[in-house]
């Protein structure tokens, strides 16, 4: 396969992703003839580059329901809910085509075959309610779709009432607060000043038009006007938005001043004749004076602005490179990262302070590439979410069940790696709240619920992590039900009373499943234990939140990134730990004798608190003694505020992180290791997972601070 055939490939995908988040949405809005057109556009593109590069099988398949939708935007097809299965199982596909082209299974011809023979059917009879795609739609959904969201430009005409300032109100704080919003252009109007000796103080003479560009909506705008709406003329219009495709020149300045209702079209029309400036001529002429001449070129040159912007953003915005290439430039920039430190460290021995300026002066430089290169690899949580979208559509639909996707904080951003690694465990996650937690629409009806039922998913960032919550509005866990299973698989014993958090945690067994019937979806007992096992390998954690009768939430909390972190460097005997520094919140001391103290009790009390207290040397079973001052450091896990007792805490090291030997798998406590300085290794501490072993060891849980 040649590399123009690889760039279709990879094009065709993308526009395959953004062809079924239009059709879901046509879905939804039947008649908007805008999403018609976008999905026409991308079947024209997919036909059109196909037949170009070699690939005329998909070019001749999409061809068809290219047809289709050319009738559908000439009014002579109507959109129903089995074009809509059909063209996603065509979607699905021309996907499968695609994967075959590029070295995948082959591609089932049959279903080929009767997906094009439904489509001519359609165009012949030019009816979609007698198509069916019951044999022809046995395709899985995997896809990413990307939600669309932008600026938009607004004229506002904020004219006070002249006894404004009597209230207290000053009309330059609130143009000061849509300054805030975004670009903004600011003309006052003055014409309505009068002579010295009729000025009035106390009175408001001035009027302002405002041009600006935000992503807030028009009612945050009003928003700002709220306490002043009723005391003056507020005129608030939507002039430009970014998803228009608009040319880069903006309206001529007679038709600004005409939609402003500053000059009658009549007036306008009498003196275009002339040879001079529009502007020139109607003040001139006094058909309106300078400010509101002076106000409509502000706008026409901000929205011009803005439009020359856009279209020079759009031409070079992005530049599609390798996942393979950025993945080597982030091992090339962690080899640069440790080769730093060794620097660093070899010019605090010598002490010579020109190498010790330049070694800061690489450190700089260093830290800065790190982070822009690892800013290369963020994606928007938003692409995962999105791709769940047709998921919840067709399981909900297979069981029955009427179940809307609701998303939140989609521009959140997450290493690529982590993103891929994540579709897994979010799928099985949205699967049980479909199967296990949302309710059949009649029995949702007889508890006084909505027929339809909610699956939300947001993402929020918390320092260098990221929450992700799924949450359902279902009927929840029963807590009995799951402490009876529990028993009964000699998790714990019918004398036993642990919280409703601990009972929570045992669906994650395996082998653990409340199910009373197995189907296609669940009941098998697999899936949540591999949730736990993929979410711990990405270094994060699992916490579930429940209420009978009124749904779930489940919280993953993940790292930014899983190839660089900036870790706290502490030593134990002559060995070297790291630890997370986004875990540590503080370090304190303890004389020899209040540690041991603390290790025999596993307790300390710090600040009136009690915490729970972990010696690093006692589970590493490091031989030797404590040293005179034990360093603790409190550290945040498993929902808590944990202490780790070590010998020394050395210092914030920004941290490679190099996988361990396979031989050393079975060490939970231990994530990773990287390389020092002076060509040692340090041992990466996992305080999730040293915290749970530490649970299993003692079989108790852990102190919660009081």
């Amino acid at each position: 396969m040649d590399e123009q055939q690889s760039a279709y490939i990879e094009e065709a995908n993308e526009l395959l992703a953004e062809l079924e988040e239009s059709l879901l949405e046509l879905e939804e809005e039947p008649g908007d003839m805008d999403v018609v057109g976008r999905v026409f556009r991308a079947m024209h593109t997919i036909k059109g580059s196909g037949a170009m590069f070699g690939f005329d099988d998909i070019a001749d398949f999409t061809h068809g329901v290219e047809t289709v939708y050319d009738l559908v935007r000439e009014g002579s097809l109507s959109v129903s809910k089995d074009l809509i299965n059909l063209s996603l199982a065509a979607r699905d596909q021309i996907k499968a085509m695609l994967d075959s082209a590029d070295g995948g299974e082959a591609v089932d011809e049959e279903i080929t075959r009767k997906l094009a023979a439904s489509f001519k059917a359609i165009q012949g009879s030019g009816d979609t309610d007698s198509v069916s795609i019951t044999e022809a739609d046995p395709i899985p959904v995997q896809d990413n779709n990307a939600e669309s969201g932008g600026s938009a430009t607004y004229r506002i005409r904020f004219k006070p009432a002249a006894d404004i300032f009597k209230f207290g109100t000053n009309p330059i704080h609130l143009i000061n607060e849509l300054r805030e919003f975004g670009e903004c252009s600011v003309v006052p109007h003055n014409t309505q000043v009068p002579e010295l000796e009729e000025y009035d103080p106390e009175s408001c003479y001035t009027f302002w038009d405002i041009v600006l560009t935000t992503e807030k909506s028009m009612d945050d705008i009003r928003g700002v006007f709220i306490f002043v709406e009723d005391d003056c003329e507020l005129q608030i219009t939507i002039i430009d938005e970014e998803h228009v495709n608009g040319d880069a020149e903006y309206k001529k300045l007679g038709e600004i001043l005409v939609e402003r209702g500053d000059i009658l079209p009549e007036a306008l029309q009498a003196l275009l004749g002339g040879q001079k400036r529009i502007g020139e001529m109607l003040v001139e002429a006094e058909a309106v004076n300078e400010e509101a001449v002076a106000s409509a070129l502000a706008e026409q040159q901000h929205v011009n602005k803005l439009r020359k912007n856009r279209q020079e953003k759009t031409r070079v915005s992005s530049v599609r490179v390798d996942s393979d290439k950025l993945d080597a430039l982030v091992d090339l920039v962690g080899e640069l990262v440790t080769l730093q430190a060794r620097l660093t460290q070899r010019a605090s021995v010598l002490c010579d302070p020109e190498l010790t300026q330049i070694s800061e002066d690489v450190e700089s430089l260093t830290e800065e590439l790190r982070d822009n290169t690892m800013s290369t690899r963020m994606l928007p949580i938003g692409t995962t979410f999105n791709k769940f979208k047709r998921l919840v559509r067709d399981l909900s639909s297979g069981l029955g069940k009427e179940i809307s996707l609701t998303t939140e904080g989609a521009e959140t951003e997450l290493d690529k790696t982590v993103i891929d690694q994540l579709n897994d465990p979010m799928v099985h996650l949205i699967r049980n709240c479909i199967d296990h937690g949302i309710e059949l629409p009649e029995i949702r009806e007889q508890n006084g619920k909505p027929r339809e039922g909610t699956v939300h998913l947001s993402a929020i960032h918390s320092g260098a992590y990221v929450l992700i919550e799924i949450t359902d509005d279902g009927a929840g866990l029963d807590v009995e039900t799951i402490r009876q299973k529990a028993v009964s698989k000699g998790l714990i014993t019918a004398d036993d009373t642990p919280t409703d958090q601990e009972i929570y945690a045992m669906i994650f067994a395996a082998g653990f499943s409340t199910a009373k019937t197995v189907t296609d979806v669940s009941g098998r007992g697999v899936g949540m234990d591999v949730v736990k096992r993929g979410i711990e390998a990405l270094r994060g954690t699992i916490e579930v939140d429940s209420k009978k009768g009124h749904g779930t939430t489940i919280t993953l909390k993940l790292p930014l990134t899983l190839a660089i972190i900036d870790g706290l460097l502490v030593e134990v005997g002559d060995v070297n730990y790291v630890m997370p520094l986004a875990a540590v919140e503080e370090c304190v001391e303890l004389s020899r004798e209040e540690a041991l103290t603390a290790q025999e009790r596993s307790t300390m009390t710090f600040r009136g608190e009690i915490f729970s207290y972990l010696s690093l040397r006692e589970q590493f079973d490091v031989p030797g003694e404590l040293p005179e001052v034990v360093k603790v450091v409190i550290a945040e896990a498993m929902g808590d505020r944990i202490c780790f007792a070590v010998d020394q805490v050395i210092g914030q090291h920004q941290t490679v992180i190099k996988s361990i030997s396979k031989a050393y798998k079975n060490v939970e406590e231990i994530s990773g290791a990287t390389i020092m300085g002076d060509g040692t290794i340090a041992l990466i501490v996992d305080v999730q997972r040293m915290v749970q072993a530490a649970i299993d060891k003692n079989n108790q849980p852990v102190c919660k601070a009081a």
